[in-house]
């Protein structure tokens, strides 16, 4: 019998959720940081909000990140418009934690993250941050304002970015390993 060659060990996969309100940068930040060309299922729009996007997610995005030989984030984007809700459950299932993405430069942004978070919240009791894209920076109203919107603990990073660049996409997600990191080392301590 010929030896076959070996698998190559992928590590650990882990499903990390990027959800939030319609045109937060969902998107975006998965093509900003992805590895892998990303899987989209951007459609057209044909409604009112056309003027602020041409185009929408209606199912998912798909994206990957090598972390090191023994991590691999699997990157999945949500729809934000609420006709599109029921993905967000099929999506959930199964993740290690998600990021809750906010569109600063809009009021209104954080007004419809409140009804995702809730959706969430319902779904999982994993780890989560919130990011604020569009947000140069974050001053003590401006969090305060976020974490008395969004009903969160101290606990939740909030973390200002821009999801047009790299670095600040990894802090994004590197805030949410170290939450994920942090809540296992609470499990285990108990």
């Amino acid at each position: 019998m010929a030896n076959r060659p070996r698998r190559r060990s992928a590590g650990t996969a882990v499903k990390i959720v990027v959800t939030g309100p319609f045109a937060a940068g969902k998107t975006t930040l998965i093509r900003t940081i992805s590895e892998i060309t990303v899987l989209s299922t951007e459609r057209g729009i044909t409604d009112e909000t056309r003027s602020r996007k041409t185009d929408t997610t209606v199912a998912m995005d798909f994206g990957r990140i090598t972390i090191d030989r023994d991590l691999v984030l699997y990157l999945f984007g949500t729809p934000g418009q609420d006709r599109f809700d029921f993905m967000w459950e099929i999506l959930g299932e199964g993740m290690l934690g998600y990021v809750v993405l906010v569109d600063a430069s809009r009021a209104e942004s954080l007004d419809e993250a409140v009804s995702i978070r809730e959706a969430f919240r319902k779904m999982a009791r994993v780890p989560f941050v919130v990011g604020l894209n569009r947000a140069a920076g974050l001053d003590e109203a401006e969090e305060a304002n976020v974490r008395a919107r969004l009903d969160l603990e101290d606990h939740v990073p909030v973390v200002p970015c821009d999801v047009t660049d790299r670095e600040s996409v990894k802090s994004v997600l590197l805030a949410l390993l170290y939450a994920v990191v942090d809540s296992l080392d609470a499990a285990t301590a108990v």
